[in-house]
């Protein structure tokens, strides 16, 4: 498809911040589109630079943070040029975000109605009756029971998942084209997840909207999304059609993500651990940035720097050892350890 009919098109991002430090590149060339009605997931440990992706999408960066460079191209337009005052009307009317504390994010000196009502009056010119009356059925949309009694309840007369609830509730509050997910489920008990995700899936198909999810949970990419970018240090190391990446994973940062969490279909396969953490943004390796915890690194890794390539159709991935992968996958999967 023609990137003019896509619905979002981020080309080249790269995202900086200015610290005691010197200058830290927190998303260094990134690239990828969305089309209408989609659900992209963007995967990675924190520190990949997934959260400062959407919040320069959002153009909600802290005062140190600057859009370096690239192009964030929505319905043909791009949002890093656009004046502040026609951003405002973009952020929470076509473009929401429900962040992942919704115990911080919620504000709370102001009732639940209040907050939601917000936006409706803003973006949406309705009165306060109105609004409120929307605001409730929003609440009940979103299952929180009884929408009446919960609208003039402040944040932390509300459980978790209701606060959770109630952020969905506000971030549809003006149906937008694009709802972004950071994190939605990470504070939430198991069931309350399953809940969330669910009611999240249900939203999307009744609203049309496309969605991105920020996560480091390759259970909730699996669940919910059509295509995956999976981050590290700024950068994707690889992307593609969620079914392939699961099936076919072409990077060892993906293989170690995915082989962290249990699968009841593997019962051979052990659980994976990645060796050490993330480093902070200015303390990456020279090379391949994912070197120094990578279990197949040779020289080259540590010293060159890898490009994204296309390994397959709509397959991309940025490593040196992706045949060597390959060979380490079949034989874990014939019962051998890595």
């Amino acid at each position: 498809m023609d990137k003019n009919n896509k619905l979002l098109v981020v080309e080249n991002l790269k995202t900086h911040f200015k610290t005691e430090d010197g200058e830290v590149k927190a998303v260094n060339g990134l690239s990828f589109e969305l089309d209408y009605g989609e659900t992209l997931s963007i995967v990675g440990e924190s520190g990949s630079g997934k959260s400062v992706t959407v919040l320069s999408l959002m153009r909600l960066l802290d005062e140190n943070g600057y859009i370096a460079d690239g192009k964030l191209i929505y319905k043909g337009e791009d949002l890093k040029n656009l004046p502040d005052n026609k951003m405002r009307k973009i952020r929470g009317k076509e473009i929401a975000m429900i962040f992942q504390e919704p115990m911080t994010a919620l504000n709370p000196l102001f009732t639940i109605g209040f907050q939601i009502m917000e936006p409706i009056k803003i973006h949406l010119n309705k009165k306060d009756k109105e609004a409120k009356q929307m605001a409730i059925g929003l609440l009940k949309k979103v299952g929180i029971p009884e929408p009446e009694k919960r609208v003039d309840q402040y944040p932390h007369e509300l459980s978790g998942g209701m606060r959770q609830r109630a952020m969905i509730a506000m971030a549809l509050s003006c149906n937008p084209k694009i709802l972004i997910a950071d994190e939605p489920t990470t504070a939430l008990d198991v069931t309350i997840q399953a809940q969330i995700l669910e009611l999240i899936k249900e939203l999307q198909k009744e609203y049309g909207m496309a969605v991105i999810f920020i996560t480091h949970d390759l259970g909730v990419v699996a669940e919910v999304s059509d295509r995956a970018v999976v981050m590290y240090g700024g950068e994707v190391f690889e992307q593609g059609n969620i079914i392939e990446i699961f099936k076919k994973p072409k990077n060892p940062y993906t293989w170690g993500l995915m082989n962290s969490i249990p699968r009841l279909d593997l019962e051979k396969e052990r659980l994976w651990a990645i060796p050490g953490s993330v480093p902070s943004a200015a303390k990456f390796p020279k090379g391949c940035k994912f070197s120094n915890r990578c279990f197949l690194k040779d020289d080259k890794c540590i010293n060159d720097h890898p490009e994204l390539i296309e390994v397959e159709k709509n397959h991309l991935s940025r490593c040196f050892k992706i045949k060597e992968l390959e060979n380490e996958i079949i034989k874990v999967r014939s019962g051998d350890s890595l």
